[in-house]
C-alpha cells in the first residue's frame, strides 16, 4: 500500500521531526510513505474572514494539486466521522482489498481545508472534536496508520 500524507508547514522541533522518523520507519515494513510538506500561506496581521477564506482556498489549491489521480482521500476534519483505532485498522484493510492501494491523508493548516479539499475528499475522519496543532496531528495520525497495520496483521502492539 502506497500511503501519502499532504500536510501543510514544516516540521521544525526535533522532537516531531524524531518522532515522524521514528513511524516512518515502523511503518517502511508495511507501505511505502511519502510526507508532503506543503508552504503555510501567510495570513496577516488583524486578518479579516475574507482574509482566512483566501489563505485556506490558497493552501487548498496546493493540497489538490498534490493528491495523486487514483488516490483515495482521507481529510482529517473536526466534523468527520471518528473511528476506533480497530475501525480505522478495518478501513484501511478494506481499501486494500478492494484495490485502493493508493490512500492520501490531508492534514489542514492552522486554520482548517478549504471547501474544495473536503469535497475532494472520499472519507472525513475526525480524531476529537477538539482542536489539536497540526504537528502533533501528523504524529498521532502516523502513529494510528502503524497500529491499524499491526492490528491487521495481528501482531502485538494494539492493547
Amino acid at each position: 500500500m502506497n500511503i501519502q500524507i499532504i500536510c501543510i508547514g514544516k516540521l521544525k522541533e526535533k522532537y516531531w521531526t524524531d518522532a515522524i522518523k521514528e513511524y516512518s520507519k515502523r511503518l517502511s515494513r508495511f507501505c511505502t510513505l511519502e510526507i508532503v510538506e506543503l508552504k503555510e500561506s501567510l495570513l496577516p496581521a488583524n486578518a479579516s474572514p475574507a482574509d482566512e477564506e483566501k489563505v485556506k482556498f490558497e493552501e487548498g489549491k496546493e493540497i489538490l494539486k498534490a493528491i495523486k489521480d487514483g488516490t483515495y482521500v482521507i481529510t482529517l476534519e473536526i466534523k468527520g466521522k471518528s473511528l476506533s483505532s480497530e475501525e480505522l485498522a478495518q478501513k484501511i484493510d478494506d481499501l486494500g482489498i478492494m484495490g485502493r492501494s493508493n490512500v492520501a491523508f490531508v492534514i489542514g493548516g492552522s486554520l482548517g481545508l478549504s471547501p474544495e479539499v473536503s469535497k475532494r475528499s472520499d472519507f472525513k475522519l475526525s480524531f476529537s472534536r477538539m482542536t489539536f496543532p497540526h504537528q502533533m496531528m501528523r504524529v498521532i495520525l502516523l502513529e494510528q496508520i502503524y497500529r491499524s497495520f499491526k492490528i491487521n496483521r495481528h501482531e502485538a502492539y494494539h492493547k
